[in-house]
């Protein structure tokens, strides 16, 4: 029902920049937040960044150097990521929570959760 196609990524050295982009496509009713969680090796999966409502949430360990931002009109979310650090290094993964077009249509119109495949950030020292 709803798809999520990430891009960007990479690898970078310490200082650097990256700009992951992710975009939603089907059908959606309606969209809460979009945001980007990331997991280490060995690590649970944890939230780099989100925004809700136009509002941004950061995880304390990106403040100040994460930038996450949203096109409405896209459905699309981009997370710009500068002064990179190898604690950074990880799968990025492309998060939304939204009400769809079916559940709206079934009459229960609940939010759901969609993941997008992740892609790789390494940052090297």
């Amino acid at each position: 029902q709803v798809q999520l196609v990430e891009s960007g990524g990479g690898s970078v050295q310490a200082g650097g920049s990256l700009g992951l982009s992710c975009a939603a496509s089907g059908s959606m009713w309606s969209i809460n937040t979009m945001g980007w969680y990331r997991q280490s090796p060995g690590k649970q999966r944890e939230l780099a960044a989100v925004i809700t409502n136009g509002n941004p949430n950061y995880a304390d360990s990106v403040k100040g150097r994460f930038t996450i931002s949203r096109d409405n009109a896209k459905n699309t979310v981009y997370l710009q990521m500068d002064s990179l650090k190898p604690e950074d290094t990880a799968v990025y993964y492309c998060y939304i929570k939204c009400i769809t077009g079916a559940a709206v249509i079934a009459g229960l119109p609940l939010e759901s959760d969609y993941w997008g495949q992740g892609t790789q950030v390494t940052v090297s020292s």
